[in-house]
C-alpha cells in the first residue's frame, strides 16, 4: 500500500477537503540550483573541509558558518521531496529526497510518514511537545521540553532507525504503549504508526539508509582525524536548529487556530534559505502548492497578529516554557 493512502493524507485530497485544488508548477531551475547549493555544502562538510582543517588550521573554522546556515534549505529540499515537489518525476523525486535524508542522518521512511501524519493530526495530543501532558512531573518535563529544542529532537530522529533492528512485536507493542490513549484520534495514531513500524518493506529501507548514513559519516569522521569535534559540533549545531524549527510555527496554538499553525515574517534575504517555512499556516493550508508559491498567498493573512511577528524572535520565544492550548 502507498504511505500517503495508508497514512490517508494525499496531497490532493487534504487540498480538496480545503478548496485548495489547484496545481502550481514546481519551480525546477530554482529547485535544482539549490539542490546543487546543499549538495556542495554536504560534500564541503564530509570530504573537502577536513583537508581544508589540515592545510589552513583554525583559520578554516570559518567554513562552519555557511554549513549550519544551510540547514533549513537541507531539510526544506527533504520536505517539498515528502510532498512530491522536488522534480516532477516520482522516482527521482524520492531518490533525491532520501539521498539528502541520508546525508543529513534522517530516517527518509520515518521523517515522510511523520511529516504526513503532522498534516493530518497537527496539534494532536502526539505532536504538541511544548504542552505539558499532565502526567509527567513538572521539573522533569519542563528539562524534557528545553532539551527537545536544544538538539533533542534531533537525537531522537537519529536513533529512531535503530527500532527497525528490533522485532516487530518488541517495536509494536513499545509505540502502542507510548501513544496509548481511550481518545478517539489518538487510537487512530496508535493504529497508523504501529501499522507502519510493522512493514517489513519500510524496515528494510530503513535499515540500509541507516547503515549507509553510519557508513558515510565514519568515513567523514576519519577523514577529520584530529579535527573531529568539528564535524561533531557542526553536526549537533545543525541539530539544535532543526529542533528549534520543528514545533515553532505550532508553539502556543489553540487548537481552534486556522491550520493549527501561524505565518511570520522573514527577512527577503533568508525566505530561500528557509525555503518559505516562515508561512507555515500557509502551507498547511495548501499542501500542493510549492514553496514557491505561497508568498503569492502570503497577502490573504497581510493583516493576521501573527504575521507580524519575526521568525527568529519566534524562534526563541519558545524558550518562555510550555504554551498553552487555551
Amino acid at each position: 500500500m502507498d504511505l500517503q493512502a495508508a497514512v490517508g493524507t494525499d496531497d490532493t485530497q487534504t487540498a480538496a477537503a480545503r478548496g485548495t485544488t489547484r496545481r502550481v508548477p514546481i519551480a525546477l531551475r530554482v529547485n535544482l540550483a539549490l539542490l546543487g547549493l546543499v549538495a556542495t555544502a554536504v560534500l564541503m562538510q564530509l570530504a573537502v573541509w577536513p583537508f581544508l582543517l589540515r592545510q589552513w588550521g583554525a583559520s578554516a573554522l570559518w567554513m562552519a558558518v555557511p554549513l549550519v546556515l544551510l540547514t533549513p534549505m537541507h531539510w526544506g529540499l527533504i520536505h517539498e521531496s515528502i510532498h512530491g515537489h522536488l522534480v516532477p518525476q516520482r522516482r527521482l523525486n524520492e531518490w533525491l529526497g532520501r539521498a539528502l535524508a541520508i546525508a543529513f542522518v534522517l530516517p527518509y521512511d520515518a521523517v515522510r510518514f511523520g511529516h504526513l501524519m503532522h498534516h493530518r493530526f497537527t496539534r494532536e495530543a502526539y505532536d504538541r511537545p511544548d504542552v505539558h501532558d499532565g502526567v509527567t512531573h513538572p521539573l522533569l518535563a519542563r528539562l524534557g521540553y528545553y532539551m527537545h529544542l536544544l538538539g533533542g529532537f534531533y537525537l531522537s530522529e537519529l536513533a529512531l532507525p535503530l527500532l527497525a533492528f528490533l522485532p516487530t512485536d518488541w517495536v509494536g507493542r513499545l509505540i502502542a504503549r507510548k501513544l496509548h490513549s481511550e481518545e478517539p484520534i489518538a487510537r487512530d495514531v496508535q493504529r497508523l504508526f504501529v501499522g507502519f513500524a510493522r512493514n517489513a518493506e519500510r524496515r528494510s529501507r530503513t535499515r540500509r539508509d541507516w547503515m549507509l548514513s553510519i557508513a558515510i559519516h565514519a568515513g567523514a569522521f576519519y577523514l577529520y582525524g584530529v579535527w573531529w569535534p568539528v564535524l561533531a559540533i557542526t553536526m549537533f549545531l545543525r541539530g539544535v536548529w532543526i529542533s528549534l524549527a520543528d514545533n515553532l510555527p505550532h508553539y502556543d496554538v489553540a487548537l481552534d487556530e486556522e491550520g493549527r499553525a501561524r505565518n511570520f515574517r522573514a527577512p527577503a534575504i533568508w525566505q530561500p534559505v528557509l525555503m518559505n517555512h516562515h508561512l507555515h499556516r500557509l502551507h498547511h493550508q495548501h499542501p500542493t502548492m510549492p514553496w514557491t508559491a505561497l508568498p503569492s498567498l502570503a497577502s490573504v493573512d497581510a493583516e493576521a497578529p501573527d504575521a507580524r511577528a519575526g521568525y527568529f524572535s519566534a524562534a526563541f520565544r519558545q524558550f518562555r516554557g510550555f504554551g498553552k492550548l487555551h
